[in-house]
């Protein structure tokens, strides 16, 4: 079925809707929260409550890349697991390794201050990705906004796992740089 069909289910109250992305999207989001949360059973409970959040955000919004906007829902949902999750124990996951690997491109600083620069942070490295090379940018992306493993971006991009390694840190280090330059504490 067509996305705005879907949309449009969404926007009549069709319980068909939900299905409908279940059938479509299902396999997809459930590989977004498996990166983040590397449980299953958690996945499957992200990946719910995606359709949930779905189902209670249309109307009044109309997506219109039905793909994009449900995958944001479930990072959200799923970091937002990861985290209460975390507070009391650890565990590996693709999420919490990419967050590692970017650990020097950030800073910590104070929380509210943090709250504050959140956008100006947001839009200096969508800044940094548009300069980069188209390859650069999809492995950064894959790495680090889609959370696949370093095995996944370098399979999907058509490169070696060890030129995708290498090609991250030096983007890691561009990023630093450039957001250095922007002055932001790194």
């Amino acid at each position: 079925m067509q996305d705005e069909k879907i949309v449009d289910l969404y926007w009549q109250r069709d319980e068909a809707a939900i299905r409908e992305t279940e059938q479509k999207y299902g396999r997809y989001l459930t590989k977004i929260a498996y990166n983040i949360l590397a449980d299953l059973e958690d996945s499957k409970e992200s990946v719910n409550d995606t359709y949930l959040n779905a189902w209670n955000s249309m109307p009044p919004h109309k997506p219109d890349i039905l793909s994009t906007y449900l995958g944001k829902i479930t990072r959200r949902v799923s970091i937002d697991v990861f985290r209460r999750r975390n507070r009391v124990k650890r565990r590996a996951s693709e999420y919490a390794v990419s967050l590692s690997e970017l650990e020097d491109c950030i800073s910590q600083g104070n929380v509210t201050e943090a709250e504050v620069d959140v956008r100006l942070l947001a839009k200096a490295i969508n800044d940094f990705l548009r300069t980069l090379p188209e390859g650069a940018r999809n492995t950064f992306i894959g790495r680090y906004y889609f959370l696949d493993p370093l095995k996944e971006v370098a399979a999907y991009c058509g490169m070696s796992e060890s030129k995708a390694k290498s090609m991250l840190y030096r983007t890691r280090c561009g990023l630093k740089a450039y957001l250095e330059k922007e002055g932001f504490e790194v």
